[in-house]
């Protein structure tokens, strides 16, 4: 059975524009589905969906083989976590109080976390390699930091699915990579489930590389143009007609494995550039 499983999901703010259209999809245990495309195009609607934060006129999302509608939030939260893009500033809660958060899933309204939940939150730090940083303030933490100790929080709720908004947006070269090596390590070892809308080609070339089973939905305009493999979505043809660019899928081989990358070249409508 499906971690996930999405049916004829459509979306609209108001009856002037339709956001989602016809959206369906399944992601199985220990399974990747980046979705990708441009801004606008759906890809935050769709995750506010499966969060409960929009309510679904048409369709079904099934997670855990329940019927959306019918969770409620605590259950809910025992299904999904959720990772934001945005660094949060809080009351100055140290990293280990911030992960302890995702246990309130486990936990009745009354009560305080016990010992078990304190060696579960420690144990998500050390498994995102944050477990030295436990009694820093998280105010204090650099973007990329401050990522990982979400992720760690997410792993706290201990759910079978993840859904990540933008998970390396705003941070540098080494956080941004720092960050999907260790999305792509825990489903491998934990066979968690992962929803990421990204805007990077190259987390889903990254996480294929890494033999992490990888899914691709290419979106346009609220409908999956595209779904499969990175190296079959992620075509050349592909982004020159959603994009307008020109791109180069690049192949290499070190120590007998073979990566696939993307390098963009030029625009593919001409070379104008519209100061955006």
């Amino acid at each position: 059975m499906a971690v996930i499983e999405v049916r004829d999901l459509d979306f609209a703010y108001d009856e002037s524009r339709k956001i989602l259209d016809g959206i369906s999809f399944a992601v199985e245990k220990g399974e990747i589905l980046c979705i990708f495309g441009p801004n606008g195009c759906g890809k935050t609607t769709i995750l506010d969906c499966i969060l409960g934060l929009n309510r679904v006129e048409h369709g079904d999302i099934n997670i855990g083989g329940l019927a959306l509608p019918q969770l409620k939030s605590d259950e809910m939260a025992r299904l999904v976590a959720y990772v934001p893009q945005k660094h949060e500033h809080t009351f100055g809660y140290t990293c280990l109080e911030m992960v302890l958060m995702g246990r309130t899933a486990h936990t009745s309204f009354f009560d305080s976390p016990g010992q078990e939940d304190l060696e579960i939150a420690a144990d998500c730090l050390k498994k995102v390699g944050m477990y030295s940083f436990r009694e820093h303030n998280f105010n204090h933490l650099s973007g990329g930091e401050a990522q990982l100790v979400k992720l760690a929080r997410a792993l706290a709720q201990q759910t079978d699915l993840i859904v990540f908004d933008e998970p390396t947006s705003h941070l540098d070269f080494r956080h941004e990579l720092n960050v999907i090596k260790y999305i792509s390590r825990l489903v491998k070892e934990n066979q968690i489930s992962i929803i990421m809308a990204t805007h990077f080609p190259n987390h889903a070339f990254y996480l294929e590389n890494q033999g992490t089973p990888t899914r691709v939905a290419l979106m346009e305009n609220g409908e999956f143009y595209a779904t499969g493999p990175a190296d079959q979505v992620l075509s050349e043809q592909n982004m020159s007609r959603i994009f307008k660019i020109r791109t180069k899928v690049i192949s290499q081989t070190e120590a007998g494995t073979t990566f696939k990358y993307m390098v963009p070249l030029d625009f593919s409508d001409g070379g104008q550039w519209d100061g955006i």
